[in-house]
C-alpha cells in the first residue's frame, strides 16, 4: 500500500521501462481485454488488470530491424515491442503479419497461426525462447503500426518497486481467441469500460489506479473506429503522482489535470497495490 510506503525511510527507486496494451473489440458494445493477476504474484495480485510488464533487454535488440512495421524509434520501439511480446504471453493474442504480406495497416495473422505459436507462451515468459528467435522462424513481422499511444505512467517516487509504463491501444486480431496463461494470470475477460468500474466500485473485482484512470479514459469512446479518431495523434502526458493532501487535509495522490483523465486527485485509502 502507497501508506506504507510513505513512512519508509527509504531512496527513491529507479522506474522500469513496462508496457501495457489495451486490446479492443467490437461486439455489442466496445469492449477491452482485461487478465487477472495471479494471487501469487507481488504486484497487483489479483486484480483485473490489461495484459502487459516489464521490457526486457531483447526487447531493445538492434536485430529487430527488419521484424517490424511501424516508425517508432528509441524507447518508444523497445516499448511497443515489449507490449506485443506480453500481450502474446499473457492472452495468446498476437499482433504481427507474415514477411510475405507486410505493410502499414495490412491485415494481422489469423488464429492458425497464433495457436501454432501458443506452446511457446511460456517459454517466451520465462526467456528459455527469445521472442525475436520466434517471429523469424514463423517469418512474421510484428505490427508495432496497429498501437496508439494511450497513456504513460511513472510510478510515485514514495514506492520501492517503480515503473515507467506506457499504455497502448490497439484492435484486437481477427479470429484470434484470448486465453490466460496460467502462471501469471489465472483469467481473459472481455469487458465494456464502464462494466469494469462498475465491477470495481461495488466490490466485484480489482483495479488499481493507474488501470482504473485509463478505462475512465477510455470511456467516451463507443466503437473501435471512434476510440482510433480520438486518441491517435493525441498527445500524451507523462503522469507522476505525487503525494500530497486533499482540500480536507486527507492523504492523496495528485495527478496533472492536462492529462485528460476527467480527475486530479486520489485519495490514499483508495490505493491499492
Amino acid at each position: 500500500m502507497y501508506q506504507r510506503a510513505m513512512s519508509a525511510p527509504s531512496t527513491s527507486a529507479q522506474p522500469r521501462l513496462s508496457a501495457t496494451i489495451l486490446l479492443l473489440r467490437d461486439n455489442t458494445e466496445l469492449e477491452v481485454l482485461m487478465v487477472a493477476r495471479h494471487y501469487q504474484i507481488d504486484f497487483a495480485s489479483g486484480a483485473l488488470v490489461f495484459p502487459g510488464g516489464k521490457a526486457n533487454p531483447e526487447d531493445a535488440d538492434p536485430n529487430w530491424d527488419g521484424f517490424i512495421d511501424g516508425s517508432a524509434s528509441g524507447e518508444q520501439r523497445t516499448a511497443q515491442i515489449a507490449a506485443i511480446r506480453e500481450a502474446f504471453e499473457e492472452s495468446g493474442l498476437l499482433m504481427a503479419r507474415p514477411r510475405s504480406a507486410r505493410g502499414v495497416r495490412n491485415a494481422l495473422v489469423g488464429a492458425e497461426t497464433a495457436q501454432a505459436m501458443a506452446p511457446m507462451r511460456a517459454q517466451v515468459d520465462r526467456r528459455e525462447v527469445n521472442f525475436l528467435d520466434l517471429i523469424k522462424a514463423h517469418d512474421l513481422v510484428l505490427a508495432l503500426d496497429v498501437l496508439i499511444h494511450f497513456g504513460h505512467w511513472i510510478t510515485p517516487e514514495i514506492m520501492p518497486k517503480r515503473f515507467d509504463t506506457h499504455f497502448y491501444l490497439a484492435p484486437a486480431p481477427a479470429n484470434q481467441i484470448a486465453s490466460h496463461d496460467g502462471r501469471e494470470t489465472t483469467d481473459a475477460v472481455w469487458l465494456n469500460p464502464q462494466k469494469a468500474l462498475e465491477m470495481e466500485a461495488s466490490g466485484q473485482a480489482t483495479i488499481i489506479f493507474p488501470t482504473r484512470m485509463n478505462l475512465k479514459k477510455l470511456m467516451p469512446a463507443k466503437t473501435l473506429e471512434t476510440a482510433r479518431a480520438r486518441f491517435e495523434g493525441m498527445p500524451v502526458v507523462t503522469v507522476l503522482p505525487m503525494a500530497g493532501k486533499a482540500e480536507d487535509g486527507t492523504p492523496c495522490l495528485h495527478i496533472p489535470e492536462e492529462a485528460g483523465y476527467g480527475q486530479t486527485v486520489e485519495p490514499l485509502d483508495r490505493i491499492r497495490a
